[in-house]
């Protein structure tokens, strides 16, 4: 295989029974567009919004009214508005399969939990929004959850949108400070939450920091306690708490979930923009920002994503490992909509020495695997082979976000998972509940490349000028508005906030804050964040150039690199964690530079390597540069809440190799 050849086509019968080559069957008959090849139906779908985003909506067979206006204002970013006389509900959607077919299979480290058929998740829908009527809960008010990855959360959801009310959620590893900075702002009248939860073969009981949540946010009238740890638990004392068993047996076991026994949904259809989740970016910098997304939005941008780019249809068996403080828990869920299977999990991904996911994935017959580029990259360095020590013939898809994934990660996966599975990367974000760029069932995938821009997103790479370029590196922009860009953030009236979030660096165009190059074949390579940019000597370097090459070495598990400010200039410097009991000397620091300057540029070079024990992390996985790098500036990181683990900032505190040793100061 050379460099420029694909490291995987689909077959002519993949092709054939796709469903984007049915949706282009379904376009080509409606408006007569004889798109030959993708490049040619993107261009059709960011040409004409107005043809594109009806078609979805009646391919994908969206329930609602839909009216006869797609797209007001439409040369308004922000201002633009998506289907205004539209009325749905997105639960009646996620619900519309109401028969015995499998709906939701729970694993935790302990293995498989219990199996939920759609009929018994409408039941249990049903009888939890009568319950939140009955605390007179109504649309628009915020219902909130600090829950794991398990159905009840699902449920909890359902319900909230069954009545047009606002969910957002938090997993239970959040600490106190943590939850009322997100909960506190857009104040929830319901709080779900559990008594504890288990991760890396622990038990962490959480009723003590639930009360201190229930305690910091004064807007909560009612907290349903779902036993976790132990089912006999009883919540704090107080009008106020009730348990899940109140409402309908513990961890739904199917006798407590016969349709005929509860009632019927009331479905409120509702605007096309009226708010349906509040999720939260990673406030690493300062107070997470609530940002609210509708419910037509999430809706159609997800199903499109899904039977379009994933091909995924109601005989799969969809997986991805996310906590509930991600959004790729709330693209997981939307899978309902097709019909399909949902597999979840809660708990370490690397319990039992990391074969817990394949062991799920072998038992319930995964046809799609989702998780981060840094799962995949843990799994490598620790020489898992699952397709040696498990069955994965059923597997046909391989998902990964996050974090750019290596081109290295593509080889894995194609040695170690299976030769025929089609290893989408995917990238989007919290900021639009979905994907700028991800996967396609009809395109070959070349190692390191994201495949394709989305349908209907009219992504471009803008330089430093606001130029429109190809095969360079800069800015991800969408020049275009699409139906999943945010309602707003929450307590932003005049929208201020949010136009400085994203509109200020180029007016009315999103401005991502990705380091994005689109190649000519028309993928994509995400090189990191913008705000994290390199930048000695006035070149800009993508960190993901650099962590590319670095991870390669089998001595590092993981690295971060930062600018410092050094003689008038920036200069890179390099953070590694080894594997256990190694330790970094001469002979290796000059192996990582030869691997940097062979797979890279001289510029990448970093001129300091020092290593670290750990590296910070925000709770969905990412690495956060920033924090680190105002940690060597001895400013504050205003929210430590946001990280999995705060203390490995200290790792980066007064490193004697960060001082200018001539002055004896820092350079910082």
């Amino acid at each position: 295989m050379t460099p420029e050849s694909p490291s995987w086509q689909p077959t002519a019968e993949r092709i054939a029974e796709a469903n984007l080559t049915r949706f282009g069957r379904f376009v080509s008959e409606r408006y007569g567009v004889h798109a030959t090849d993708y490049s040619a139906l993107w261009q059709w779908s960011v040409q004409y919004p107005d043809e594109f985003w009806p078609a979805v909506w009646d391919f994908c067979g969206i329930i609602g009214q839909r009216g006869d206006r797609v797209l007001l204002d439409g040369d308004r970013m922000p201002g633009a508005r998506w289907f205004p006389d539209a009325r749905l509900n997105f639960a009646e959607n996620l619900l519309r399969r109401r028969d015995d077919h499998t709906a939701i299979v729970f694993w935790n480290e302990a293995g498989r939990q219990t199996e939920i058929s759609y009929s018994e998740l409408y039941a249990a829908t049903a009888r939890l929004a009568a319950f939140l009527v009955e605390l007179d809960v109504r649309a628009g008010d915020r219902v909130a959850a600090l829950l794991p990855n398990m159905p009840e959360t699902i449920v909890a959801m359902l319900a909230t949108a069954s009545l047009g009310a606002v969910f957002s959620s938090c997993s239970p590893d959040f600490g106190v400070a943590g939850a009322i900075d997100r909960f506190g702002q857009n104040e929830p009248r319901v709080l779900f939450a559990v008594d504890g939860y288990r991760y890396g073969g622990k038990q962490f009981p959480v009723i003590e920091k639930v009360a201190a949540v229930v305690q910091g946010v004064p807007s909560i009238e009612a907290t349903i306690m779902i036993p976790y740890l132990d089912s006999a638990a009883c919540p704090p004392s107080g009008s106020g708490w009730r348990t899940w068993s109140a409402l309908q047996k513990p961890r739904l076991e199917q006798d407590s979930l016969d349709p005929s026994a509860g009632r019927t949904p009331e479905f409120l259809r509702l605007p096309f923009d009226h708010p349906l989740y509040i999720l939260y970016s990673s406030g690493t910098t300062g107070p997470p920002k609530c940002i609210v997304h509708g419910a037509g939005g999430t809706l159609l941008q997800h199903v499109k994503e899904h039977v379009l780019h994933t091909d995924l249809k109601s005989d799969d068996r969809l997986f991805y490992f996310t906590t509930t403080g991600w959004m790729m828990w709330n693209w997981l869920v939307s899978g309902l909509a097709s019909g399909c299977t949902l597999l979840l999990y809660d708990g370490s991904p690397m319990h039992t020495d990391g074969r817990i996911l394949w062991d799920l994935a072998e038992a319930e017959r995964m046809t799609i695997f989702g998780g981060s580029a840094k799962y995949f990259a843990a799994i490598e360095k620790a020489d898992l082979r699952p397709a040696e020590t498990h069955r994965l013939d059923s597997l046909r898809t391989v998902l990964s976000t996050g974090s750019p994934l290596a081109a290295e990660s593509f080889d894995y996966v194609a040695r170690h998972i299976g030769s025929d599975i089609c290893l989408s990367s995917i990238s989007g974000g919290t900021d639009i509940i979905s994907c700028f760029v991800l996967g396609n069932p009809l395109l070959p995938v070349y190692r390191g490349e994201i495949q394709c821009r989305g349908l209907g997103m009219k992504v471009e790479v803008f330089d430093e000028r606001g130029h429109s370029v190809v095969g360079s590196k800069g800015e991800l922009v969408c020049s275009a508005p699409f139906p999943s860009q945010p309602v707003g953030f929450w307590q932003d009236p005049d929208g201020s906030r949010y136009r400085t979030a994203y509109f200020e660096r180029f007016p009315g165009v999103w401005c991502h804050g990705d380091y994005m190059e689109l190649t000519p074949r028309g993928g994509a390579i995400i090189h990191g964040r913008s705000d994290a940019v390199l930048n000695p000597g006035g070149v800009r370097i993508g960190t993901a150039e650099i962590y590319r090459q670095v991870e390669q070495l089998p001595e590092v598990l993981e690295s971060i690199a930062v600018g410092q400010p050094w003689e008038g200039d920036v200069r890179v410097v390099l953070f590694v964690r080894l594997r256990e009991g190694l330790l970094l000397d001469r002979p290796l620091i000059e192996r990582i530079k030869a691997q940097i300057r062979a797979g890279a540029t001289p510029r990448h070079v970093p001129a300091e390597v020092l290593q670290v024990a750990d590296i910070p992390r925000t709770k969905s996985g990412k690495i956060v540069e920033l924090a680190v790098t105002d940690v060597l500036c001895g400013r504050t990181v205003r929210n430590l809440d946001a990280l999995a683990n705060p203390e490995s900032l200290d790792l980066f505190r007064n490193r004697p190799e960060l001082r200018d040793q001539r002055g004896g100061k820092s350079a910082l």
